[in-house]
């Protein structure tokens, strides 16, 4: 028998279709060769469901056919590398974008990064929100404020966030954004995912909340980004969703 590394190299060759792996005999080499198969089919049925599961709106624009061949392509150059499936996927989107089939339909792949980041804010840690009497009489010059580790930002190239909206269940009849959107993601305290595309200025909020800044600093870098922000709106808003929490955290 071959080394483990060889070995494991050699079986997932043959989940591809190259020849039997070591080890894997029938009284009858045709009769090991249709066993195989039948194993074989089971792994790319896995995981085309799989990735269908982490990417709804992608099989739902593309279609059941379509979106298992793109699957079976996926899955041969960007095999799991973690028993925990649900953490596969992670380059999806970049595959989507250069996937010639789908070069008219260059949005696929920002709907991808939003899906897979929904995935990975259900799954973040937890974190207490932060308590309403943290704000009251701080002074912003030195409050430094956290964020809930469920939160992620994207910066879209495309109306993603619209896209993604109206392929759920009763959005048919939403609006479709034009141009880039900035999606902004968070589980909230009910372990809902929430999306909603944000402005520049809260963009720039959160991107510096990210980085330790400040509230004013942070303040006067979303008001540098859009001239209308207010931080007056966006602040409780945030707070309600749970998205604060002690910079600590």
């Amino acid at each position: 028998m071959p080394a483990h590394p060889e070995f494991l190299a050699r079986f997932d060759a043959a989940l591809r279709g190259a020849a039997l792996p070591p080890g894997v005999t029938a009284r009858a080499p045709a009769e090991a060769e249709r066993r195989f198969a039948v194993y074989r089919n089971n792994v790319t049925v896995s995981l085309t469901g799989a990735l269908a599961a982490r990417f709804p709106v992608i099989a739902r624009l593309v279609g059941p056919a379509f979106f298992a061949a793109l699957a079976r392509h996926f899955a041969e150059t960007h095999r799991p590398q973690s028993p925990v499936i649900a953490e596969w996927g992670a380059e999806f989107p970049d595959f989507l974008e250069g996937f010639p089939p789908l070069a008219a339909y260059p949005y696929m792949g920002d709907v991808a990064r939003i899906e897979h980041a929904r995935g990975r804010a259900f799954h973040a840690a937890d974190a207490a929100p932060l308590h309403p009497a943290r704000l009251a009489g701080a002074d912003p010059e030195t409050l430094r404020l956290g964020l809930h580790p469920s939160l992620i930002l994207l910066r879209l190239a495309h109306p993603a966030v619209s896209i993604w909206a109206r392929n759920q269940p009763g959005g048919a009849d939403l609006p479709l954004a034009r141009g880039p959107q900035i999606a902004l993601i968070l589980r909230d305290p009910g372990y809902e995912v929430q999306l909603r595309a944000v402005t520049a200025g809260e963009a720039a909020l959160i991107e510096a909340l990210v980085q330790g800044q400040p509230l004013a600093e942070a303040a006067a870098r979303a008001h540098a980004a859009d001239p209308g922000f207010d931080p007056a709106r966006t602040l409780p808003e945030l707070m309600r969703h749970g998205a604060l929490v002690d910079a600590k955290v």
